[in-house]
């Protein structure tokens, strides 16, 4: 059982424990909403002050360092840029795909009823920005990029949420990490199948074999996370050699991972009082005093308690949540926005690629998702969440326009090959979700207080 972060044990912890002083101050950065948005800007800006400096050899120098890992006759020797891109975006992808299937099972998308708006929004946000794409891009070498206009960033966008105002951020972060989830969905398969290269069926039969694997661990009952990981890797393994991207891997893995907890929560109160019950009743509780073998059986059975009311596929999203909000999109960023300015760069603005995926993600964005919004709730197929109105789905469809990560991901598997349309697609990409932050921000900002303004009119206080 957790004890409270502010309980007087903790602090007593923290004082006796010096590492635990020394973390405190990450940790309380860690629980600001829009901590991994300001990382990732932060990555953002290292990376485009580094590689616009006299320094920039040694930001290419980096990347494309050899990492080598294997045993025996197996090898594998790649870039860091390969390792971040290929391998840390695969646990990347293990979380959302973990974060899909909780939506699936208990949340936004398990029913019919719930999961319509978010999946009209969602639509409407990919075939819009793919159409605006294509209008500018549909007869020459950069029709392949369609799909970077399609994608949301969910992180930055619920940190810029988080920076509007608790009345605006708790009503709208729900439909929109819905509909950026949805969203997600869509990008996954987008990548499945449009950006595959020349399959290896071979290898891609081997990976399928061990998804099925995965599966009948799962329908066996199995819970254990090493189980999952090593069979997961396999398949990684397998997934990269097959030609399907290999970051599929971790949402075909994130699939396999139960959802069902052993014990309800009414069961784990009943268990965990009785528990602490037998635990007083067993000896004295003194500071001073060791704890007595039943009293040590009894917090045994309490731990056995708190894993059990838990799923393993909560356990591991939460366990994977700081590692990849903090760690692994920040590198992502700090790796691929990396862009040299070099020569004319209105030239760059002019091109109908950077054109096509600025529109998209910006102007295609807010006509996609409102207007499938406006048509579902219109023709009956959903309706708004309470207290919502239109002008807040306009907000969000303006923070849907922040493509970064999922864009840049999805640029490099368009244009490999191609450096010169990675820069600027990147250019567009940073520069779409720039302005669509801000302008998402200065609309809900003016709702927020345009609700306030009204309450405190009608005497509402907080």
């Amino acid at each position: 059982m957790s004890v409270p972060n502010n309980s007087p044990v903790v602090k007593d912890i923290k004082k006796k424990v010096p590492i635990q002083r020394f973390l405190q101050p990450f940790r309380k950065f860690a629980q600001i909403e829009a901590a991994s948005g300001i990382l990732m800007v932060l990555s953002v800006v290292i990376a485009m002050v580094w590689a616009n400096s006299s320094y920039h050899e040694s930001y290419e120098n980096i990347l494309h360092f050899k990492i080598s890992f294997g045993f025996g006759d197996f090898k594998l020797s790649e870039s860091l840029e390969w390792w971040i891109n290929d391998f840390l975006m695969a646990i990347f992808f293990l979380l959302v795909g973990l974060e899909i299937k909780r939506e699936i099972m208990v949340g936004q998308l398990s029913s019919v009823k719930k999961a319509s708006l978010p999946v009209a929004a969602a639509l409407g946000g990919m075939l819009i920005p793919a159409a605006i794409f294509l209008y500018f891009n549909g007869n020459n070498e950069y029709r392949d990029g369609w799909g970077i206009p399609m994608a949301t960033d969910i992180a930055f966008s619920l940190g810029v949420l988080a920076l509007v105002g608790s009345r605006m951020s708790s009503k709208l972060s729900v439909f929109l990490s819905a509909f950026a989830i949805a969203d997600d969905i869509g990008a996954v398969l987008i990548i499945a199948i449009f950006y595959t290269a020349a399959l290896n069926v071979s290898a891609l039969l081997i990976a399928i074999a061990l998804f099925i694997v995965l599966l009948l661990l799962n329908i066996s009952g199995v819970r254990s996370f090493a189980a999952y990981i090593i069979v997961g890797l396999l398949m990684w393994f397998a997934m990269d050699m097959s030609g399907v991207h290999a970051t599929i891997a971790g949402i075909l893995l994130a699939a396999s991972i139960p959802s069902k907890r052993l014990i309800n929560t009414e069961e784990f109160v009943e268990e965990a009082e009785f528990h602490l019950t037998r635990f007083k009743k067993s000896g004295p509780l003194t500071k001073s005093n060791e704890p007595t073998d039943e009293q040590v059986q009894s917090v045994e059975a309490l731990e056995i308690a708190c894993e059990s009311v838990n799923s393993p596929l909560f356990k591991m999203e939460h366990s994977l949540l700081n590692f990849v909000s903090y760690f692994i999109i920040p590198v992502f960023a700090l790796a691929n926005s990396g862009i040299r300015i070099e020569g004319n760069v209105l030239e760059s603005i002019k091109s109908p690629l950077f054109i096509g995926i600025f529109l998209g993600l910006f102007v295609g964005k807010q006509i996609g998702v409102t207007l499938l919004s406006w048509l579902a709730v219109k023709l009956k197929f959903s309706e708004l969440p309470k207290s919502m109105i239109f002008k807040d789905v306009w907000g969000v469809s303006l923070l849907g326009g922040i493509g970064f990560t999922m864009a840049i991901f999805v640029t490099g598997l368009a244009f490999k090959g191609n450096p010169e349309a990675i820069t600027i697609s990147k250019l567009a990409i940073l520069a779409a979700s720039a302005v669509s932050a801000l302008g998402g921000f200065a609309v809900l900002s003016l709702r927020q207080k345009l609700l306030l303004k009204k309450e405190a009119a009608l005497g509402i206080t907080s």
